[in-house]
């Protein structure tokens, strides 16, 4: 039996005549052995550890990752416990050196992780690639703690092969924020737009990050994988170091959002997934993007501030006053 959801739950399924469509397009090691280009714009369903000797050198402009952190977790049955920090050390070396390999030399690789496995990270990171930050976002959605401070925040390595020739776009990924204290200029706003729904500044973006939803089941891109990445947080990655057209690759893709966000934003893609029931989420998302583009927290070119009214919402509550005055 399934899982019994509310009428209104958009998490996403994949009913039986779905699955056998998905599984069809999916590619393996021994696909990737006939044609060697049937990675673009694919959904690997294999072990990285087969795929990665099949793959080109330096294919990619930007890498995400989001591998297992050091937790004990059960992703769909396959299972991932937690380890001593030398036994993780090891663990990345197994396939961190291997995927880095795919980069290309003016590319970009970010790796996430959470305070139990962000030093390892750091440590294995730092002797392949130059680290340029780490990003820190917070996850507004967990579990209260009694003994500890509540776990909110998940760190972002970003780092690169060249530091005088890798791109980055910081005007892609501003971020649009209420203006607490606006000030004037002779009468005028400065450096600061006044609209019907408050004061508004256009930002650059640090590396801390307070504007993402975690997905949930009102959302159309929520899951049931277990640590998803919402499409906003993936978004500004690959809108910042990446152009239109460039190859992104994930080599833990879990149910498809790298490649999704890639996809709405013009860029080729590439996932590697053990699952092969992730796999047919990451297909019908992908197959869902092809009619709508929309990334929640993201519109028009913009990212807004988290539960703050976007372009759309103050499209249309413009529109429906306008309505109104013509009305009376």
């Amino acid at each position: 039996m399934g899982k019994m959801r509310a009428p209104r739950n958009k998490t996403l399924t994949v009913n039986p005549e779905e699955e056998l469509k998905y599984r069809q397009r999916l590619v393996t090691s021994d696909d990737l052995r006939d044609k060697d280009a049937l990675f673009i714009n694919h959904t690997i369903n294999d072990d990285l550890m087969n795929v990665l000797p099949l793959l080109p050198e330096a294919f990619a402009d930007l890498i995400i990752i989001d591998p297992p952190y050091n937790l004990t977790r059960n992703f769909n049955g396959n299972r991932f416990h937690v380890r001593s920090q030398e036994e993780y050390i090891a663990y990345l070396q197994e396939w961190l050196p291997q995927v880095i390999e795919k980069l290309k030399p003016t590319g970009s690789l970010y790796l996430c992780g959470d305070w139990h496995c962000t030093a390892p990270m750091q440590q294995v990171l730092s002797q392949h690639l130059h680290i340029l930050n780490r990003i820190t976002w917070q996850r507004e959605k967990g579990r209260g703690a009694h003994s500890n401070w509540k776990n909110s925040m998940e760190d972002i390595w970003f780092a690169v092969k060249q530091t005088d020739a890798y791109y980055f776009n910081a005007e892609a990924v501003k971020v649009r924020r209420k203006v607490k204290a606006p000030y004037r200029l002779n009468g005028t706003p400065k450096d600061w737009e006044e609209t019907d729904h408050g004061n508004y500044r256009m930002t650059y973006p640090s590396n801390f990050w307070d504007d993402i939803s975690i997905p949930f089941w009102s959302m159309p891109e929520n899951t049931d994988h277990p640590t998803q990445k919402p499409e906003k947080l993936i978004a500004k990655l690959i809108l910042a170091s990446s152009k239109e057209g460039d190859m992104v690759f994930d080599p833990f893709l879990g149910s498809g959002t790298t490649s999704v966000v890639a996809k709405k934003l013009n860029r080729r893609y590439c996932g590697v997934e053990i699952d092969p029931e992730y796999c047919c989420w990451a297909e019908k998302r992908l197959e869902m993007a092809e009619t709508n583009q929309s990334i929640q927290g993201y519109h028009d070119g913009i990212f807004w501030e988290r539960n703050a009214p976007n372009q759309q919402t103050i499209k249309e509550a413009t529109l429906k006053k306008h309505k109104q005055n013509r009305l009376i």
